[in-house]
Formats: C-alpha cells, sequence, structure tokens
C-alpha cells in the first residue's frame, strides 16, 4: 500500500496508522472489498513494530472499516460505502477543426515502392551492410542524367539540406550566397543560418538570370525550377557556366524532380558543362520518399578533402543499412524501372490538374513539364475560399525571398490518388469561380 507517516506527527504511531488507513479510503486509494496489507508487511514498510499496526487494524476494525474475510486475510469493508472524493468534471474538448486535404507541393506518391524488389534490397542489406552506393549512384547518374561520374567524387548525404550544410561548412569563410527568388524555401534558409550572406537573385519563368552581384555561390535549379517548373534555357546554362568561371564562383546545382520529366528527357546537368565550379545536390526524395532521407553530392575533385574533414567531425547521418539497401535496389536497376512507372503516373495526374483548372477564366495554369506540381496564376483569396471547402492551398508569394511576387498557388499533385485528386481539383475550380 502507499502509505506514508510523517514524521514530525507527534501522535501515538497506532493512531497515525489508522488515520493514514482513513484517508486512504476516503480518497478511494483503498476501496470496498479490496485486500490490505498483512501486518507484518506493513509494519517493515514502514519501519515500524508489527504490534503498532496490529492496535491500528484492531481499532479500524471496530470502526466498521476493515474486516476479516475467511482465506482472503483482512479487507477494505464491502459494505462501506464508496467515499471517494468526487473528480472535477473534465474540461470539454473543443471541437476538432475539420481536416483539410493537403495540396501541398512537393509530396510524392510512396505507394508505389512497396514492392517485392524493394523488400528484398532491405532483406540483402540486413544480412551483409556493405553496398557500395557511391558507384551505384554514379551508375544511376550515367542511366538516368548522361552523366559520366567517378564515384570518388560522391558523397552520401541524409537529403539536400544536410548536403548543403556539409559543402557550406567545408567551404569555410563567410561567403556570398545567391539563391533564385522566388526558390525553394527550405534551401534558402540554410546559408543564413550557418552564418552567411543570401543575396536574391531575380528569377522568372525561365529560370535564373546571370547574377550581376559579387557572389561565392548560386544554388541553382536548372532542370526544374521550383514552384515555376520550367527548365533554364541552353543559352542561359552557357552564361551561367561562363559567369562562375570569370568570378571563381561555385554553382551549386539542385538537381530537383529532375528525373520526373514529361516532356522528352531530362536535361544535362551543369555538373557536365563545368564539373570544377558545379556541385551536383541530389536526393531520392522525390522518386522514392522523403522518409528515405538520402542523397548526394557531385562534388569537383579539389573539395572533396575539405568536405571530408567536416564529415569526420560531425559523421555520418546515412546508416549503412540504408545505404546498403539502395545500392542493392539501384544496382538492381529496380530505382529505373520504378521512375518510369511514377513518371507515368504522375504525368496522368498533371493531365488532370490540366483538365480541371486549365480553362476557368481569370487564371492562368503555367504549362507542367514535369515535377509533383503545378502553378496557377489567379485571385489570392483562392486560399481562404479553398480551405472553407476542405483543400489546402499554397500561396505563390510563400516562395519570394525578394519583393516582388506573383498572385497565385502552387499545387502539389503526386500525392493523392486519381480519385482523391479529382475531388480536390473539383473544389479548388469552385472556390476559383466564386
Amino acid at each position: 500500500m502507499p502509505l506514508r507517516l510523517d514524521p514530525s506527527d507527534t501522535r501515538p504511531l497506532p493512531v497515525q496508522i489508522a488515520a493514514a488507513l482513513r484517508t486512504q479510503v476516503a480518497a478511494g486509494v483503498l476501496l470496498p472489498g479490496e485486500r490490505v496489507a498483512s501486518t507484518r508487511t506493513l509494519a517493515t514498510q514502514l519501519g515500524v513494530s508489527r504490534g503498532s499496526v496490529v492496535t491500528a487494524y484492531e481499532q479500524l476494525t471496530a470502526e466498521g472499516y476493515l474486516t476479516a474475510e475467511v482465506g482472503s486475510g483482512t479487507v477494505i469493508n464491502p459494505l462501506l460505502p464508496h467515499a471517494r472524493a468526487p473528480r472535477p468534471e473534465p474540461a470539454p474538448i473543443p471541437a476538432a477543426e475539420p481536416e483539410l486535404v493537403s495540396l501541398t507541393p512537393g509530396l510524392p506518391d510512396t505507394a508505389g515502392i512497396l514492392t517485392p524488389e524493394w523488400r528484398a534490397a532491405w532483406r540483402a542489406a540486413a544480412v551483409d551492410p556493405s553496398g557500395d552506393l557511391p558507384r551505384e549512384v554514379a551508375a544511376h547518374l550515367r542511366h538516368m542524367r548522361g552523366l559520366n561520374v567517378d564515384p570518388t567524387r560522391i558523397l552520401i548525404t541524409a537529403g539536400a539540406r544536410d548536403g548543403l550544410s556539409v559543402l557550406l561548412r567545408a567551404l569555410g569563410r563567410p561567403l556570398r550566397v545567391g539563391v533564385e527568388s522566388p526558390g525553394y524555401p527550405s534551401l534558402r534558409r540554410v546559408p543564413q543560418a550557418l552564418g552567411h550572406t543570401l543575396l536574391e537573385i531575380p528569377t522568372g519563368r525561365d529560370g535564373v538570370t546571370v547574377p550581376t552581384a559579387d557572389l561565392d555561390a548560386l544554388i541553382v535549379t536548372p532542370s526544374h525550377q521550383y514552384p515555376y517548373g520550367g527548365s533554364l534555357p541552353a543559352a542561359r546554362r552557357a552564361e551561367l557556366v561562363e559567369w562562375a568561371r570569370a568570378h571563381d564562383a561555385l554553382l551549386i546545382e539542385d538537381d530537383f524532380d529532375s528525373e520526373l520529366r514529361y516532356v522528352g528527357q531530362p536535361l544535362p546537368a551543369l555538373a557536365a558543362l563545368a564539373p570544377e565550379h558545379t556541385v551536383l545536390l541530389g536526393t531520392f526524395s522525390s522518386v522514392i520518399s522523403p522518409s528515405i532521407a538520402c542523397g548526394y553530392l557531385v562534388l569537383p575533385s579539389r573539395l572533396r578533402p575539405a568536405v571530408d574533414r567536416v564529415r569526420d567531425i560531425f559523421g555520418q547521418p546515412v546508416g549503412s543499412i540504408p545505404q546498403a539497401a539502395l545500392a542493392h535496389y539501384l544496382a538492381s536497376g529496380a530505382l529505373r524501372r520504378h521512375t518510369g512507372r511514377m513518371r507515368r503516373t504522375y504525368k496522368r495526374r498533371r493531365n488532370l490538374v490540366a483538365e480541371a483548372l486549365g480553362s476557368i477564366d481569370g487564371t492562368q495554369l503555367l504549362p507542367i513539364h514535369g515535377g509533383l506540381h503545378a502553378v496557377l496564376l489567379c485571385d489570392p483569396a483562392v486560399v481562404p475560399r479553398a480551405a472553407a471547402r476542405g483543400i489546402k492551398l499554397t500561396p505563390l508569394r510563400d516562395y519570394w525571398g525578394g519583393a516582388e511576387a506573383e498572385d497565385g498557388v502552387v499545387l502539389g499533385f503526386g500525392h493523392l490518388s486519381d480519385a482523391e485528386l479529382r475531388e480536390s481539383l473539383s473544389a479548388v475550380a469552385a472556390a476559383l469561380q466564386g
């Protein structure tokens, strides 16, 4: 029994024990019919003589609190009214806000990855976690991006932000880092968090402009700009490469959604044009799942020693088993096949977006050549109107770091089933029309 005596209490021990038991019965800690500790056990627990406990039990029995049950020992009198102190009424639980169907951009459909090949890769990794992931990533880039890379230039990361953090730490000195405006929100926060200066570089539907500011590095998404979704024209790519060479600057190429292209083949990487002035920042989050938390850096040879020193200090955040599982999965060719399937799925869902939202008066749906989201230029008032219909939309202005911003929304269509997407797009269309 959870019974304690107050050392400052000057009353006789049997009186104290009896009072403590009465209090527990009144509070509902001890209930009618429940067995109490034997006199020997309670005496040991309290550190008192057994005689003191016997005297207390006799007093409580006389008062009707305790009774002796044959074969059950001493119990709280079953006929004793339940004297539990009334508990306060619980505060009313506020009604939960209705959960919105999220059209948040950037979320892939992860159900398709659960195949026998995926499970086999993890079983193999659990038995032998020694796969060579950099070598398999190099093969993957050769097949999917036409990029021939020495595996020794590949560093495994825990995703895009981890890769960017490792790189910026390796570069050391306070840097002036350019970012696309508008641009990907999570990456743009990394340089400032590490003490570097962030500069907004104007970016339109045909990609980032060639910087006029003095920069040490520029984070750029040439294959699939976020959020507009366009690809950097060949002439602009050549201008960026010449700029990087002339200013001894580093192009940090975020290979965002490059493999999920619906029109033609994936575009060549900047890293193929200027390997000593470009770091390719890759991730498996779009083609597999954000939950895998694994990516890679393709580094200029001159930067590899500095990056390795940083990794030695902070450690490798991706365990050997996930790395081995991915290595097995890539080596089997399963990722290429999975990417092809998902590209067809996302293209079909892209078409659903175009059918539902492509011809509404007062709006403009920008071309969708790849990726998992669409940009719709429209009245921003559609955001609260869609929320009232159960749909969560992301304003286009959320992606701006500078002063200029267009009105519109960014819609993610990758993670919903076709049926869920149709229903959600119907609600968005109704919200756009008032």
